[in-house]
């Protein structure tokens, strides 16, 4: 069981709970008692780094499990072993992995790409059933139009397809 209460940081918590999975091959038990900014519910997204290289990142736009604690532990181990961009995380190899962790904030609809900033807001693009959503303040991503036009080619939507654009903020921890 992962203690909250050390690991008040969700980027630590969530390593933390990476190496667990690793170790035990199971998810790990979150705290039964938790401090209340992990008692609120969330989408949160866990990406790994190894040096500058994405090595894994996967997310919920809007929470789906009770609390955040357990939002960042099922996407801390997604993120090491189900990103179907990578092979799965090894337990040797997480010695040189980078652990953040986003938790978002409200999708806020907006008309256009001049409502964004792509250092502040991340992007969700939506059209029909498919969405594609790219985090903020993203190293390359310098205009909302980059963001948005990433955001539709994860999505598989054609540019001059019409699209429901929506903003959101994020809360970001890196490792202590």
């Amino acid at each position: 069981m992962v203690a909250a209460e050390k690991n008040q940081n969700p980027a630590n918590m969530a390593r933390e709970f990476i190496k667990q999975y690793l170790e035990n091959g199971r998810l790990p038990a979150v705290p039964d008692t938790l401090p209340p900014d992990y008692q609120a519910q969330g989408g949160v997204f866990v990406c790994l780094k190894k040096g500058k290289d994405l090595r894994g990142c996967i997310g919920t736009v809007e929470p789906v499990r009770p609390n955040l604690a357990e939002e960042i532990a099922a996407n801390a181990v997604s993120a090491s072993i189900r990103d179907p961009r990578f092979p799965p995380l090894s337990r040797e190899e997480l010695s040189e992995i980078s652990v953040s962790v986003d938790i978002l904030g409200p999708m806020e609809p907006i008309e256009s790409e001049e409502e964004l900033d792509p250092k502040k807001y991340g992007v969700l693009v939506r059209s029909g059933l498919s969405s594609g959503l790219l985090l903020p303040d993203i190293e390359g991503v310098d205009t909302a139009r980059k963001q948005v036009e990433i955001a539709r080619s994860k999505a598989g939507i054609p540019a001059g397809k019409p699209v429901d654009l929506y903003r959101f903020l994020v809360t970001r921890y890196e490792e202590d």
